[in-house]
């Protein structure tokens, strides 16, 4: 079963990206189950609709499976495979043969894979572009070095093995570094990448200073000095 899980609560400048990366979805993998996820939380969590997702494709999976089992017990092919979930950002769309390669190689490898080398912001000039028929490939950006969300491809049991995303990161900033720190420590590998690009569309962006931001940043400092060590890694991660 392969599913693309969307966090997205509806905000007036963010609906048409959102609108193009679902439909980017559906033309391109039209044989996954798209599904949107809100947590709920004010401020919005991305790390906690990006959990619920995965946990919410595993059970419907889960559902899924017990039901072809029935259907087709004794059937050499009953098999369905490992499960994928594509976890995309709603402002953000991947290329599609990275994405694919990206896919096959999540259902063994143990690791999260990110379909990207190169994270391209679009901005004002290169989403006007794309809506004025550019191709995103040929559209305006600013390549945002060090990159690691966006676009994630696991299995859930992958996803679970290095705890997921801390879900204390509230509103903006640094749940995604964190992430990647834990699944390199955890791992012992960071996210595999595939040769390709993101592009992220024009939005209004959220804030970026205050208490909460300060609280995202002590945290990620935690993981940052926990990198060196597995067992403190899995205590940091543990607590969620």
């Amino acid at each position: 079963m392969l599913t693309v899980v969307l966090p997205w609560r509806p905000q007036p400048s963010r609906v048409a990206a959102f609108d193009e990366v679902h439909a980017w979805y559906t033309a391109n993998l039209p044989e996954a189950e798209i599904v949107t996820v809100d947590s709920g939380d004010e401020p919005f969590n991305l790390a906690r609709c990006r959990n619920l997702g995965v946990a919410q494709a595993a059970e419907r999976s889960e559902t899924e499976r017990v039901g072809v089992g029935s259907r087709s017990a004794g059937r050499a092919d009953a098999d369905p495979g490992a499960d994928v979930v594509v976890i995309g950002d709603a402002d953000t769309m991947p290329q599609q043969g990275p994405l694919r390669e990206a896919i096959v190689a999540a259902r063994t490898s143990g690791r999260v894979h990110l379909p990207y080398t190169e994270y391209h912001w679009l901005g004002r000039t290169g989403t006007a572009e794309f809506r004025a028929g550019t191709a995103l490939e040929a559209c305006d950006f600013e390549l945002i070095a060090g990159a690691c969300s966006g676009v994630y491809v696991t299995t859930p049991e992958t996803w679970w093995r290095h705890g997921g995303q801390d879900e204390r990161f509230r509103g903006w900033g640094f749940e995604d570094a964190a992430w990647y720190v834990a699944h390199e420590t955890l791992l012992g590998a960071p996210p595999q990448r595939h040769d390709g690009s993101v592009f992220a569309l024009h939005h209004e962006t959220q804030l970026r200073e205050g208490p909460q931001y300060d609280l995202n940043a002590a945290l990620m400092q935690r993981y940052r000095d926990a990198a060196a060590s597995p067992d403190a890694m899995r205590a940091l991660v543990a607590p969620r």
